[in-house]
């Protein structure tokens, strides 16, 4: 899942006005922050094998400690309590934690069974949504697009920037889950982890798009 895991992060808003869009998108998409890291590194391991699932060629061997449900769950305590300590908002810092446990959950809708509860056990859940490219759709895109809509509802733009830099982040998050659906396989692993490191300019762009935008009411 690509587009639904940033849905929930602009969703969140609503839920956590003290916190930056930049920083509740990192937290919703924080073990896919980390994951890209973890394979250059040679610690967790894909394979591009086309056809693995209808949506995406990738065939994830092991990641336990970016992707099983205990690790995230460390994770979620680690980034929520870290945000805690900086900045001393309890509800934001709740929220940022769920964020990352949320991605998780997500994911194991539209996994195939290989995502771990533990590290280093053997059991693996995954529905298997992937499999379906408009069941995938069905879901994913109400998602984001409820996301959006719940975050332009919860803030208004100071100026031109904040209003078309926020359109500009929804039109490109929306190219990037085209390039996904309908582009090629990647050439290589390395590609693979060095796209997802690309994912921090979207942070960064959320938060700069926040910046321009204030709370509602």
């Amino acid at each position: 899942m690509f587009l639904g895991h940033f849905g929930v992060g602009f969703a969140a808003k609503r839920h956590a006005p003290g916190a930056s869009l930049g920083t509740l998108f990192a937290a919703a998409q924080f073990v896919d922050l980390l994951w890209p890291t973890l394979l250059l590194l040679g610690v967790e391991r894909v394979a591009i094998a086309p056809g693995a699932t209808t949506v995406t060629p990738l065939d994830f061997q092991y990641y336990p400690f970016s992707h099983s449900l205990l690790a995230v769950c460390g994770w979620a305590a680690l980034v929520g309590g870290g945000y805690l300590v900086l900045r001393g908002l309890r509800r934001e810092a709740l929220v940022l934690a769920l964020l990352v446990v949320s991605h998780w959950l997500l994911d194991a809708v539209v996994h195939r069974p290989d995502l771990p509860l533990a590290p280093f056990a053997e059991t693996r859940v995954g529905l298997g949504l992937w499999d379906s490219l408009p069941g995938t759709l069905a879901v994913e895109m109400p998602l984001f697009f409820l996301g959006c809509w719940l975050y332009a509802r919860a803030t208004r733009p100071r100026d031109r920037a904040g209003r078309w830099g926020l359109w500009g982040l929804v039109a490109f998050l929306l190219l990037v889950q085209a390039g996904n659906v309908l582009g090629d396989a990647p050439p290589s692993v390395t590609a693979i982890a060095w796209v997802g490191q690309a994912q921090w300019l979207l942070v960064l762009w959320a938060h700069w798009v926040d910046g321009h935008r204030e709370a509602r009411g």
